[in-house]
């Protein structure tokens, strides 16, 4: 199904009880089975609308809708943070479960997807284990098996690699692409990183600097896996390049700010 997000702007009261625009006029659609990236300077609102798509915030105006969902049905969410959200009582298995619990699941239907994504994220043989007991990208690995579980809608991912080192995060990268290309799931990725933009999205969204507006919507017209590949190393580096002189003049600003 589409994913439609009609003129959304969102205002805050700061702590000087100031009204802040943070998102101003946003508009794009995130088409079924379309991976789509939001990158932009420190402050522009990308997690913030993240989360307005993902129903944990409201929009002071505009509108998010799943078009051709049943009326009065909820749409399914996953979300992964950059934050590792596991219980840390509960086993892998047990926190992958744990959204097809909450929706009433059988235990027999628990067991046949929990142990579908757990083998799908390569976590077979770790069901037991506590999250303590893993490193950083299984953890990562487990919430999105646990994103995954509830089979979505739409996927919602805010970067959720950057905590990782820089060979971990290239491995999950591919580890990410390998698990979507066999799911196809709509996805929403926020990142400051403009290669995992390039290597990642079908689409990238550029915000501006607050108040967030859309500054360009850039199609990476590259095959959807091998992005890395020699042959098409120039084609990579040209949108990465594009993205960065997009953003460089707004990243620059918000460094002056700190």
């Amino acid at each position: 199904m589409k994913i439609v997000i009609n003129n959304v702007e969102k205002r805050f009261v700061d702590t000087k009880k100031r009204e802040v625009t943070a998102l101003q006029n946003i508009n794009f659609t995130i088409e079924e089975q379309e991976f789509v990236v939001l990158v932009g300077p420190s402050g522009c609102g990308k997690s913030t609308l993240l989360n307005i798509v993902g129903g944990l915030l409201s929009p002071s105006s505009g509108e998010v809708y799943f078009e051709g969902l049943t009326s009065g049905k909820e749409p399914r969410l996953g979300i992964v943070f950059q934050e590792i959200a596991l219980f840390p009582w509960r086993t892998v298995y047990e926190n992958v479960v744990f959204g097809l619990e909450e929706q009433g699941a059988s235990k027999q239907e628990q067991r046949e997807k929990g142990q579908h994504f757990i083998d799908l994220v390569g976590l077979t043989g770790f069901e037991s284990a506590y999250p303590k007991q893993l490193s950083g990208g299984m953890r990562q690995r487990a919430g999105i098996a646990r994103a995954l579980a509830v089979e979505p809608d739409l996927l919602l991912m805010d970067e959720p690699f950057s905590a990782l080192d820089a060979q971990t995060r290239t491995l999950m990268q591919e580890e990410l692409l390998s698990i979507w290309d066999r799911t196809r799931l709509s996805t929403l990725y926020v990142t400051h990183n403009i290669q995992e933009a390039v290597y990642l999205a079908d689409r990238v969204i550029v915000l501006s600097r607050h108040p967030g507006q859309i500054k360009e919507v850039i199609q990476i017209d590259l095959p959807r896996m091998g992005r890395d590949q020699e042959q098409h190393r120039a084609a990579f580096e040209r949108y990465a390049d594009e993205i960065w002189q997009l953003i460089r003049h707004d990243a620059q600003e918000a460094l002056k700010e700190g």
